[in-house]
């Protein structure tokens, strides 16, 4: 196959970045038109990315006769338009997280697309980061055992656009913007199976005068049992601090994708206008952090091969549409805790079934339940040891196992 011709719908700093991927990576698939409200933008990016052409017309691009895909790299609030008018025009269509303002939105959009049977990818670009797809292929292996609680954060000190602080456009501060990323990388390793059921959410604005959260943090409880907890803010000082942490009943994975990655750097050179370091970098002197390859080490890479990919062989991709109308219940879901100050259920068309709780046959010896085993200097082992008739607790020192 030759590849895709797209329709690229924004100009914004996400836009850069999918078209440096498409065009810089794959190889084969290139973006064909591109639209923006501005004309002046959308001639400089077309210029910059050598595209044929440009407009500020956004059914005109959609529904170019030359291009086979439309992604949407657009605010929050014209999501729902472009969809609907690519889903008309029969083409597959790449939505930039998060995929609606609020559960409903995302809900209509997702109906959208299955009615009009055309291909829909979720690009949720930290779920496809290396270190992000080698950890959950390993926790999916078992390497870890049952997963029991997934922290993820992401902080930096706020948007690039105007737009981003505007609630009324996005549907949220930090948590629509960062907390989406999050929580989609919760739910990738405790399974996409595993029912959200409620959360608990506190938010605050302490820093910026704006209406909306500059900081968040909550918790989700999982049908298994697992819980995840999502840090995010608009206020973190010194670049982009994104961390994964997962615990098993059998492991642990810990995982830093842009701080303190190995690649660092001190320069005493002006920091007035030293050049681009890396996404959310505030400055270009100091102690640095450089970013090797900023798109792969994002995910995009990855996240647009499996696109075309799974486009190409007629499969779902691994960030659907429903992931999507998923992570923004969960969002609506926090909200309400935050103002309610207490756990809220999670509201939502649920389409994964069931997942068991988390447990275990524990180990016996001598006819008591071991609680903990551990290896002492000698050799021997120490047993914590339970009698489940009295509900006494207990030492005991063993020969090795």
């Amino acid at each position: 196959m030759d590849g895709h011709r797209i329709s690229m719908l924004g100009t914004g700093l996400i836009g850069d970045f999918y078209t440096m991927t498409l065009h810089g990576q794959r190889g084969r698939d290139h973006v064909r038109v591109v639209y923006s409200r501005s004309e002046a933008r959308g001639s400089a990016f077309r210029d910059r990315w050598e595209i044929p052409e440009s407009t500020t017309d956004l059914r005109a691009a959609i529904d170019h006769p030359e291009t086979d895909v439309v992604i949407v790299a657009l605010p929050n609030f014209l999501h729902e338009e472009a969809i609907g008018l690519a889903a008309r025009a029969g083409k597959a269509i790449l939505c930039t997280k998060p995929l609606g303002r609020n559960a409903e939105e995302a809900r209509r959009m997702l109906a959208m697309v299955e009615d009009a049977g055309v291909f829909a990818g979720y690009l949720e670009d930290l779920c496809y980061t290396p270190k992000t797809l080698k950890a959950i292929t390993a926790a999916q292996a078992g390497a870890i055992g049952d997963v029991t609680w997934v922290r993820s954060r992401e902080t930096h000190p706020g948007p690039h656009s105007a737009w981003f602080w505007d609630g009324r456009l996005t549907g949220g501060g930090a948590i629509v913007d960062l907390g989406c990323h999050c929580i989609e990388i919760i739910r990738s390793f405790v399974g996409k199976g595993n029912r959200p059921v409620e959360v608990l959410c506190h938010t605050d604005t302490l820093v910026h005068p704006i209406s909306d959260e500059d900081n968040a943090v909550a918790l989700i409880r999982f049908e298994s049992g697992a819980i995840g907890q999502f840090e995010v803010s608009w206020t973190f000082r010194g670049g982009m601090d994104l961390r994964d942490e997962v615990a098993g009943t059998h492991g642990t994975i810990w995982m830093n994708h842009f701080l303190r990655t190995g690649f660092e750097m001190f320069t005493a050179g002006d920091s007035g206008d030293g050049g681009y370091v890396a996404e959310k970098a505030e400055t270009s002197a100091g102690w640095l952090f450089p970013v090797g390859d900023e798109v792969s080490e994002l995910g995009y890479v990855d996240m647009f091969t499996d696109m075309f990919r799974s486009l190409e062989a007629g499969a779902p991709p691994r960030e659907t549409f429903y992931d999507g109308y998923v992570v923004n219940a969960i969002m609506d879901a926090c909200y309400r805790s935050a103002s309610k100050h207490g756990w809220e259920p999670i509201e939502l068309e649920w389409r994964g079934g069931s997942t068991p709780r988390i447990s275990s046959t524990p180990e016996r010896h001598e006819g008591l339940v071991v609680i903990k085993r551990e290896i002492l200097p000698d050799g021997r082992h120490k047993l914590i040891l339970k009698d489940e008739t009295t509900g006494d607790f207990m030492d005991r020192v063993v020969s090795g196992a």
